[in-house]
């Protein structure tokens, strides 16, 4: 078992080096003793009784009656389901956490001591910068969902394709409230086949060879990338969020002038 293997064991199934050696081993015997499997997966002996015993109550082996003390292999297809459903019925037990929190009268007051203090903070000093593709996904997704009024995407081709995985339903409720929404973007044959699924919630338009990546919303935020898509990998990727009806509602009107001018597509 080389290292890659062993990680990768670890990461799915949330063990750890020791466990999923020992559990390695017996899976390659099927059964065997405390001791045999110490010296399969090179783990100390001093330990091998009290990884087995935590493998045990995991569900990943079964202590066979007898002497000396022997251990079965369960079968992974069985571990996985196992593994599934334990995951799935802690996240909706969590859920169900958060759900009742919610109700909590001290979650009302979490929501009140953030609006007093965002209400004394100048507009032109919120601000900030957020790392990593999936986060800044994340925070436009808020965005996006609060939106009231109008919310206009200035994107790259691949940034397109992205967007329309991820916000579809987003946009589709955004239409369903009234809430007007447009994108611009380089577009190609390859384009035109994702907005099928979108083209009655959105008003779509060819930027050409502008290259610009950047959203507004409602006129008062903007979050915009500070570099190509190309040149910088997702988890490098950094955006700048603005919350300043002055300032984006300047750039939110230089945007409209020149959207008419862009050729329309649907």
């Amino acid at each position: 078992m080389n290292d890659e293997f062993l990680k990768k064991l670890r990461s799915a199934f949330d063990l750890n080096i020791y466990e999923v050696k020992i559990w390695t081993a017996l899976l390659s015997k099927g059964v065997a003793t405390a001791g045999e499997l110490s010296d399969i997966g090179v783990v100390p002996r001093s330990r091998s009784y009290d990884i087995l015993e935590s493998l045990e109550k995991k569900g990943f082996v079964i202590m066979k009656l007898g002497k000396p003390i022997k251990y079965l292999a369960v079968d992974p297809n069985e571990i996985m389901k196992r593994v599934k459903k334990s995951l799935l019925d802690k996240a909706n037990s969590h859920v169900k956490s958060l759900e009742s929190v919610e109700k909590e009268t001290f979650f009302n007051e979490l929501n009140l001591l953030f609006k007093n203090g965002i209400s004394h903070i100048d507009p032109t000093t919120i601000s900030g910068s957020i790392r990593g593709r999936n986060n800044i996904y994340n925070h436009l997704e808020s965005l996006i969902d609060n939106a009231q009024h109008n919310v206009t995407i200035i994107t790259s081709e691949k940034g397109l394709k992205r967007k329309l995985d991820r916000f579809s339903d987003n946009f589709k409720k955004l239409s369903s409230k009234g809430v007007k929404v447009r994108i611009a973007a380089p577009l190609n044959k390859d384009s035109l086949k994702l907005i099928e699924k979108v083209k009655n919630n959105l008003e779509l338009r060819n930027i050409g060879k502008m290259n610009a990546r950047f959203v507004l919303i409602d006129g008062k935020e903007l979050v915009f990338m500070i570099s190509d898509d190309q040149d910088v990998h997702e988890s490098y990727e950094v955006a700048i969020w603005i919350k300043s009806p002055f300032f984006v509602n300047a750039v939110d009107f230089l945007v409209g002038m020149s959207w008419a001018k862009l050729p329309r597509i649907i």
